[in-house]
């Protein structure tokens, strides 16, 4: 499974394709060195999902490692409801979604109707409201652009150079880190 993607990575790959590899780099190292209070608070939307604790209800799973073949992903979901056929992925906040997190969602879906998992619809929970946000499903002229997405991030070359863009690199948890900008993260 070499070349399949991980999941979590697909908004890193929109954000900033470099910012995957700075990942890899510096993930045997202490966290204290690049974690900002988002992915403090993100660790903490999942713990409860990733313990099984957030439900007794057998028709409830936490946590599945899910795959697709068809894509080439491999990741892990929040939680499915299997008795209402919804996926639910946990954020502590989402003052705006990107397209990155609905991908995320997306192949998510796309990984559990694979793998047999009937799904009729998705949704974030917020954690720091009590809110789930309802997403669309992909119509079809989505899940061709998602495949071409999924077909770019297979296909990137790291040794292009990158776009810099000050307003991404300014939240970028490797902003001070990374070697392709001076630019200051907004988090230190």
């Amino acid at each position: 499974m070499e070349d399949y993607i991980s999941i979590s990575t697909l908004n890193d790959f929109i954000f900033c394709p470099y910012s995957i590899y700075l990942h890899n780099v510096y993930m045997e190292t202490d966290e204290g060195l690049y974690h900002a209070t988002p992915q403090t608070k993100g660790r903490f939307a999942h713990k409860s999902s990733d313990m099984k604790t957030l439900s007794t209800r057998k028709s409830d799973i936490f946590n599945l490692p899910v795959y697709s073949e068809r894509f080439h992903l491999m990741g892990k979901i929040d939680v499915y409801k299997s008795d209402k056929k919804l996926l639910i992925e946990r954020k502590y906040q989402l003052k705006r979604i990107f397209q990155g997190q609905i991908y995320q969602l997306w192949a998510q879906m796309f990984c559990l109707r694979e793998m047999g998992y009937e799904v009729e619809s998705i949704a974030f929970y917020e954690i720091s409201t009590n809110k789930m946000i309802p997403v669309d499903l992909p119509s079809e002229v989505e899940e061709q652009q998602f495949t071409a997405f999924i077909q770019n991030f297979h296909s990137y070359n790291p040794e292009l150079p990158i776009e810099i863009n000050e307003n991404k690199c300014s939240h970028c948890i490797y902003c001070n880190l990374c070697d392709k900008t001076t630019i200051e993260n907004v988090y230190s």
